[in-house]
């Protein structure tokens, strides 16, 4: 894993620095667009209304507009408020584990120690497990101010991301108001049926079925030739047409793995 934060947790005088990763990750086939007719790759670019030109990622900037006036900010703006600058994960409360409404929870991150001496970071996580309290925090990642729960997973504290109060929606359903009567006998059978159903939660058990029966396709088709070179589907070197971008790194690397794995499958 890549760290992709580096600070530090601080509650009262102890800081505790730390390296910030991404603790999930996406496990869907990746997939793009063609053209039904011939296979070819479709490409979004952006392009600028004003020129028409095809402008590269480094020279797009964001810009606030009210309806009457556009403020544009440059890359430099929004590094230069303090908060972005600000490397500091900050305790602000204490509070029981069971106060988090799970509707809250965002993005999930592990927290690693970064000191030669962990004793810091051992401290915070055995205060949290054994007063079973989640530390409330705020913080700055990617030109946002993040409100999290900072917990303790398996000896590694780990950093949720909560949504802000006025992000969750108020569930107003004219449909659930009223009184609805549900007999004891309707209620001890509905029960009875949870008790069927009773188990421990075990999430290695499950699997993500589309994502296994779309591999199941791909992988058919491969077999039975129903494919086209990676060549035909993206275009011969030098044939996206002026002005067109560049494909990145990530992309050219992408290519290269499909096409592996193509030709290990058929041969």
């Amino acid at each position: 894993m890549r760290a992709i934060w580096k600070g530090a947790v601080t509650f009262g005088l102890v800081n505790v620095p730390v390296k910030l990763y991404s603790a999930t990750e996406d496990h869907d086939v990746p997939l793009h667009q063609v053209h039904d007719a011939d296979g070819g790759r479709i490409r979004y670019q952006r392009v600028c209304e004003l020129d028409g030109a095809v402008v590269p990622y480094e020279h797009i900037d964001k810009a606030y507009d009210d309806g009457e006036h556009t403020v544009v900010l440059s890359k430099d703006d929004l590094a230069g408020l303090p908060a972005e600058r600000d490397r500091e994960i900050d305790v602000v409360e204490f509070v029981p584990s069971d106060q988090i409404d799970p509707i809250m929870l965002d993005r999930t991150y592990y927290l690693e120690p970064d000191s030669k001496s962990t004793k810091a970071y051992v401290l915070l996580r055995r205060t949290l497990q054994e007063t079973d309290r989640t530390a409330i925090v705020k913080f700055a990642l990617r030109q946002r101010t993040r409100l999290a729960a900072l917990r303790v997973r398996d000896d590694v504290l780990v950093l949720q991301t909560l949504l802000w109060a006025d992000e969750v929606r108020e569930a107003d359903f004219p449909s659930l108001e009223g009184e609805v009567a549900v007999s004891d006998k309707e209620l001890a059978m509905s029960q009875q049926l949870v008790t069927s159903f009773e188990s421990d939660f075990a999430p290695e058990q499950f699997g993500d079925e589309y994502q296994v029966q779309l591999r199941t396709l791909i992988d058919a088709k491969i077999a039975k030739g129903e494919t086209v070179s990676s060549a035909e589907t993206f275009g011969a070197e030098g044939e996206q047409g002026e002005g067109a971008e560049v494909i990145d790194l990530m992309e050219a690397l992408r290519r290269s793995v499909d096409d592996a794995r193509s030709r290990r499958k058929s041969g």
